[in-house]
């Protein structure tokens, strides 16, 4: 049987957040588009953790614009509104947008199909056929077999960054140690009385979690329950049960860990029923396929953005999204939860462009948590809202790239913010 080939001006690897910034922006431009998706949805996390909220998405409480903000808005105007705007349960984090996913994630596959975008499910890239510093090819498979597919640019919204690494990009795993972040599995409550479940004032259910914790009930790491109101009244999303020590590269682990972490789920939600009031009543539904995996290869781009860089709110020539998230550090080793500020109180930074670029590989980019940033800034640039963006920019990069005929480390950087400016961006580029 004859292999099927595939020619394409940009092919984006991964449909989660970054990926469908990046296929937006690209299809938009009047590109041809393939975007491979190795599930059954695009959204990513949105979509296989459901409930996850939009968080980061208002920096100093302005939307970042963009992408993120025509697809909220989108949903804001069905009737029944399908997304609003509320305050975060967690500390140090400003607004968030809480959506319904479902309808999220049909008005995404609604956004790529009218760019033109060429949408490809249950379809993995495996190998880079190079040519010394150029990917000339993917291959890839899907349920029919091997395919190839050969673009004129890669981007990479993977969230592991397979290929890239495939490609010779330099890469770190985790911290210094090598610890990755907690990957967690989330549920639902459905049935909830949300009047009497949040009547307390301990936000996160500390006092009820002590005792289940104390009587072999829970598992240690609840400590702190994460219950936030969903979307829709009487559900209750439960963001809770994080899986320490699992490396997100290795499928015999995730597989592992996602059992492991069901089980803590099945517990937590039984637990919900018969210790926590207005919860009697309730049931789970909708336990996540498989666990969010927050973190695994960081590559190295032509710019590492650092805990430095966050701490003196720098604002990057080439800065393509706002930032002021927290240090949202989850679990790395036998470390605990934790939600530092980032910055001053008021202030943000701006995500380089150069943090999205190899030094080498003159037709390859990459958007989302593989992003060329230490520990500390790692855990505070990976939210949805700026992987959403700096997909977009990537994709409106690949269109000024096949436009001057030059490699992507070469892009008029102020183009590009111009560009990104007229996408309806906000407060990029220098201050």
């Amino acid at each position: 049987m004859t292999q099927e080939q595939n020619q394409t001006d940009v092919l984006v690897i991964g449909g989660g957040t970054a990926g469908f910034g990046a296929a937006l922006a690209a299809g938009r431009q009047g590109l041809q588009v393939t975007l491979l998706e190795a599930t059954s949805k695009i959204g990513g996390v949105m979509a296989f953790c459901p409930g996850m909220p939009w968080g980061g998405g208002y920096p100093v409480d302005e939307i970042i614009g963009g992408v993120f903000e025509e697809l909220t808005k989108r949903l804001e105007a069905i009737d029944p509104p399908a997304a609003e705007k509320r305050p975060c349960t967690l500390e140090n984090f400003g607004p968030e947008i809480i959506y319904d996913h479902d309808i999220a994630t049909l008005t995404m596959f609604d956004m790529l199909e009218e760019a033109g975008v060429t949408i490809r499910l249950n379809a993995t890239a495996v190998n880079p056929v190079m040519n010394v510093a150029r990917i000339t090819a993917v291959e890839c498979f899907d349920r029919n077999g091997p395919f190839t597919v050969s673009p004129k640019i890669v981007i990479d919204c993977s969230g592991d960054a397979d290929i890239s690494a495939k490609a010779g990009v330099p890469y770190v795993v985790g911290d210094k140690g090598g610890n990755m972040m907690a990957v967690t599995i989330s549920f639902f409550m459905v049935g909830v009385d949300w009047d009497r479940a949040f009547a307390e004032d301990d936000p996160y259910f500390q006092k009820y979690a002590a005792v289940g914790i104390r009587e072999g009930r829970l598992h240690p790491d609840l400590a702190k329950l994460y219950l936030m109101k969903g979307f829709h009244r009487g559900c209750v999303f439960c963001n809770s049960v994080h899986v320490r020590g699992v490396d997100g590269t290795n499928p015999f682990a995730v597989s592992a860990g996602t059992q492991e972490g069901r089980r803590r789920c099945h517990q937590l939600s039984r637990f919900l029923q018969t210790d926590v009031p207005g919860f009697e009543n309730a049931h789970m539904t909708m336990l996540s396929p498989t666990v969010g995996v927050r973190e695994t290869r960081k590559l190295e781009g032509v710019y590492r953005v650092t805990g430095q860089d966050l701490a003196a709110g720098t604002k990057f020539a080439d800065g393509i999204v706002a930032c002021d998230n927290p240090i949202d550090d989850v679990m790395r080793s036998n470390d605990d939860m934790t939600h530092t500020a980032a910055i001053k109180s008021g202030s943000f930074y701006t995500i380089p462009f150069r943090s999205l670029l190899p030094t080498e590989i003159e037709n390859l980019m990459f958007a989302g948590r593989i992003i060329s940033a230490d520990p500390t800034a790692f855990a505070s640039v990976r939210g949805m809202p700026q992987c959403m963006a700096m997909g977009q920019a990537t994709g409106t990069a690949a269109g000024l790239a096949l436009a001057e005929g030059t490699r992507v480390q070469s892009v008029n950087t102020d183009a590009l913010v111009t560009a990104l400016i007229s996408q309806g961006v906000n407060r990029i580029g220098i201050e």
